[in-house]
């Protein structure tokens, strides 16, 4: 794991938000992301991040489609095995932390599981972002992804 990754497992959900709001969008990622769960402010964060990579969640894979990188399509992968399911669009977009300039990851249109979560990522450096998931407007959790070197 990227060693500022696991930093913020460490970090409160307000100290995540500062790093959050301090970085800028960056570009929208393409191909294939470890992710990590973050459950900002807990004791158990590190349990619950393993817990969620090994059963639940492992990261997204982006293809993006539009020719200029403002636009694409995710699919998360998830399960012991990293089956690709729900897909989302991708898009630049306003942050609902900050109403600054964020990627989006959208499933209201594309996941009927999904279609209530909104996730937000910004680069907080080289191949590395951080991301907010809502819940219709509620912030619920924080994730990291990180880019792999799979080219």
């Amino acid at each position: 794991m990227n060693n500022t990754v696991t930093s913020w497992l460490n970090k409160s959900r307000e100290e995540l938000d500062e790093i959050y709001r301090n970085a800028r969008p960056g570009d929208i990622p393409s191909g294939d992301t470890q992710g990590i769960a973050i459950l900002a402010g807990s004791l158990f964060s590190k349990i619950v991040a393993l817990l969620a990579r090994t059963f639940l969640w492992q990261g997204k894979v982006f293809d993006l489609f539009c020719p200029t990188g403002d636009a694409g399509i995710l699919v998360n992968k998830i399960t012991p095995f990293s089956m690709t399911f729900i897909i989302a669009k991708v898009y630049r977009d306003i942050s609902w932390l900050d109403g600054r300039d964020t990627i989006v990851i959208d499933y209201s249109k594309t996941s009927f599981v999904a279609k209530v979560i909104r996730d937000e990522i910004r680069e907080i450096e080289p191949g590395v972002y951080l991301g907010k998931v809502w819940w219709g407007k509620k912030h619920i959790l924080d994730f990291a992804l990180t880019k792999t070197n799979t080219d």
